[in-house]
């Protein structure tokens, strides 16, 4: 064990951190980016100082995502889309470095735990996670749609149409079942469909530049103004009162982390749901809200432990991460499966410690990364809003090195910007992107299975919970309502009657 200190793996691991950070904190390039940046470098390392390089990498990765996406509404990952709702408002409130000081411990403690999940039930819960066929995925991107009606400020309606109009954009491209192309107008660039990154990329950071264009008076103003000095003891504080919110997002982490295809942007994004619709003031969530910052970042970083439970256990990569993961073990000579725990228990418990420990360096090498924004970000408006719109592009053209991100990009930056003119939310059509391909997909595929037959999306045991779950989450308040209405109702009549 001692091994994982020795300089041979420091070195790589810790500087594999600092360019996750560098990463995650530029719009568009990704996790997954990074690591496969970062593989044919570890072909020369030995094999526990390559994945803690790996290993690392996703970790600072995904909090960074988190710094552009609360100083600037510009996600820097996938799985910090949800921290824009509240990480931002608390930045234009001058409490920028509070959020993601909230961030960065609250991505740390839910990293704790999804690895110690990891470690206590990897082999039972990776059984469980093999249960889900299309059916029960159907189900829980149901599940995750349902979350549109949840995070929605304002009109309920308008959040509707948001999240239609989100699945009507995840339609365009070649069908998966038929092979026929569809809205692409033959255009060959649409029949892979509209990339998910440029697109969020333009929601929410172009739509923010063209809102600065039409304010010109505070292109002299920095563009982040922070009113209050960090405390230790605040944010501890702060913390500990919303104990029970990391302690859930971090589980719900984990558990759709283990789901193979489900990944971290699902997770937060359910974990922001049920935390505004379990918390005792749902009505400040979206308003710069400690509890809707925390939330999201427990759950992104604990699934970064949940999707390790298949790849090592059954060898079936939990995201594209784990993918690459797997593809550099079989490159070291190591065969992921449950022989792994047989025949290298001493790497699987190496993993294990790297994983625990990284969550640790993230607290010294993220609060550097903080800091480093926070002074790049007072410099004035009129200077940052080009160099966003500078990294937007270069982040949505290092996707595929394709000018037609760029433009899908500017569209949706439009789009946007119109929708926010209009009182449209934006989460719901990010979720109706991100979750549109997991529902038709496994509902056509189920019913091909069936013949037609819908019976088995209701009578199989997995699905009919996450009906119960899903019809709870939507309707359960009227439910509750209805009853106590009902029940004072027939008080009434007891009382005349006697």
């Amino acid at each position: 064990m001692l091994e994982i200190f020795q300089p041979s793996v420091l070195v790589p691991w810790i500087l594999g951190m600092v360019f996750g950070i560098f990463v995650g904190g530029i719009p568009g390039l990704t996790a997954t980016m990074a690591v496969a940046l970062a593989v044919p470098v570890t072909y020369h390392l030995a094999p526990i100082a390559g994945l803690a390089m790996i290993i690392g990498i996703s970790c600072t990765t995904i909090f960074a995502g988190d710094i552009p996406a609360t100083f600037m509404r510009i996600p820097g990952t996938p799985s910090s889309g949800a921290a824009v709702l509240d990480g931002y408002a608390m930045a234009e409130q001058g409490k920028g470095s509070l959020a993601l000081a909230l961030d960065l411990l609250g991505s740390t403690i839910g990293g704790l735990i999804g690895f110690a999940l990891l470690i206590c039930v990897s082999r039972p819960l990776a059984g469980f996670a093999l249960q889900f066929t299309n059916f029960e995925y159907f189900w829980l991107g149901m599940f995750g749609l349902s979350m549109s009606a949840v995070i929605t400020t304002g009109s309920t309606n308008k959040g509707f149409i948001s999240a239609f109009l989100g699945l009507l954009i995840a339609t365009i491209g070649v069908d998966v079942t038929t092979g026929y192309p569809r809205f692409a107008f033959g255009n060959p660039e649409l029949m892979d469909g509209i990339e998910f990154i440029p697109a969020m990329i333009g929601l929410f950071g172009i739509s923010e530049v063209f809102r600065y264009m039409m304010r010109p008076e505070d292109f002299e103003r920095p563009t982040v103004i922070d009113k209050l000095k960090l405390s230790f003891d605040n944010v501890t504080s702060i913390l500990w009162k919303f104990k029970a919110t990391i302690a859930r997002s971090a589980v719900i982490g984990t558990f759709i982390g283990a789901l193979p295809g489900a990944g971290a942007d699902i997770a937060a994004w359910v974990a922001y749901g049920l935390g505004k619709r379990m918390s005792k003031h749902p009505e400040k969530f979206g308003t710069g809200y400690e509890e809707g910052v925390i939330a999201p970042t427990a759950a992104n970083n604990a699934a970064l432990g949940g999707t390790w439970i298949p790849a090592l256990v059954f060898g079936i990569p939990g995201d594209t991460i784990t993918a690459i993961v797997l593809g550099a073990m079989l490159m070291y000579g190591l065969k992921p499966g449950p022989l792994i725990f047989q025949q290298s228990p001493d790497l699987v418990n190496k993993i294990f410690a790297v994983g625990i420990i990284s969550q640790l360096f993230m607290v010294g090498i993220g609060f550097l990364g903080i800091k480093g924004f926070s002074y790049i970000l007072k410099i004035p408006s009129n200077v940052i809003m080009p160099a966003v719109m500078g990294f937007s592009i270069v982040g949505s053209f290092a996707l595929r090195n394709s000018a037609f991100d760029i433009l899908v990009m500017l569209v949706f930056g439009i789009l946007g910007f119109l929708m926010e003119r209009s009182s449209i939310p934006l989460p719901p059509l990010i979720l109706g992107l991100i979750l549109g391909p997991m529902i038709e997909d496994n509902l056509r595929v189920g019913l091909l299975k069936t013949g037609g037959k819908i019976g088995p999306f209701i009578t199989r045991p997995i699905c009919s919970v996450l009906i119960v779950i899903l019809v709870a989450v939507l309707f359960g308040e009227q439910i509750i309502k209805t009853g106590r209405r009902m029940l004072g109702k027939s008080e009434q009549k007891g009382q005349i009657n006697t």
